[in-house]
């Protein structure tokens, strides 16, 4: 008991030492965020604010279009994480339920794309929408973002599929729905779960790329939030104060988004770990 009641203290103690290594970067950025210019840069260091202020986040949308850069990027990340959805489900369903030539090819090439750098791609993607004139349109980045999370959305959602039993479809078949019926009416709304956490996925990742809107996006009121927050890294010295306020702003869909979903992301990471 004695032993035990030590091995419990140190997991504690070791737990609570990760939680602040995690927690503190987070607590840094806010706090830096409600810091006065002239604070921000006092030695020793302060740990909290000796006064705080809000004129960090007024500066932001003052000098720069930030609301236009959150608008871009909520349309950009959503539009693309739906289509990739929808492309995903329909093609996971055909390589679960279907065996044809050349399934095997596909679901390897699906696994090779995950295995190459994507910065390689850059100089002949930057070409290619060049040659389609889509530099400097949203388009541009929807359809980069679809093309790269399809593959890996697809192996996801393929493994959910099979987790589910096809007597469920040949049952609803029986009753009088069509293949695909059967797969809105009975098996999508089984695999809610699983769905809203690929879409969170590829809205997360979408949300925070950079280099593709870099490349893509040069004029001021098409850009992206991650493409804005590096705008702030100045030649000679860094806007901290204003990093710090687009940080904390960027991170709030994010968190919204999770603690909304939180129930359907828990039930999709475990869907199928237990067996019925």
């Amino acid at each position: 008991m004695k032993r035990n009641y030590g091995y419990r203290i140190m997991k504690v103690a070791f737990l609570s030492f990760y939680l602040v290594i995690m927690v503190f970067p987070l607590y840094w950025i806010v706090i830096t965020s409600l810091k006065p210019q002239k604070e921000i840069f006092s030695y020793p260091v302060h740990y909290w604010p000796e006064q705080f202020t809000l004129q960090n986040y007024v500066n932001i949308f003052k000098v720069s279009k930030f609301n236009v850069y959150i608008a871009n990027s909520l349309l950009v990340s959503i539009s693309s994480a739906l289509i990739v959805i929808v492309i995903a489900i329909c093609s996971a369903y055909v390589l679960a339920r279907f065996r044809f030539r050349g399934h095997k090819q596909i679901m390897l090439g699906f696994f090779v794309t995950q295995m190459l750098p994507g910065f390689i791609a850059l100089a002949p993607l930057y070409m290619m929408m060049s040659n389609m004139h889509l530099l400097n349109h949203r388009i541009s980045l929807i359809l980069m973002y679809t093309v790269i999370l399809i593959p890996f959305s697809t192996i996801m959602l393929r493994g959910f599929f099979q987790r589910i039993p096809s007597n469920l479809e040949e049952a609803a078949m029986i009753d009088g729905c069509s293949q695909w019926s059967a797969l809105i009416r009975v098996i999508i709304p089984i695999m809610l779960p699983g769905i809203s956490s690929m879409f969170i996925f590829a809205f997360v990742q979408n949300w925070n790329e950079l280099f593709l809107a870099v490349m893509f996006i040069d004029n001021e009121s098409l850009k992206t939030l991650p493409v804005a927050m590096n705008s702030f890294i100045l030649k000679f010295n860094v806007d901290w104060g204003s990093m710090s306020a687009g940080t904390v702003l960027s991170v709030l869909p994010t968190i919204i988004l999770f603690a909304l979903a939180q129930r359907f992301i828990v039930e999709g990471l475990t869907q199928g770990a237990v067996k019925g």
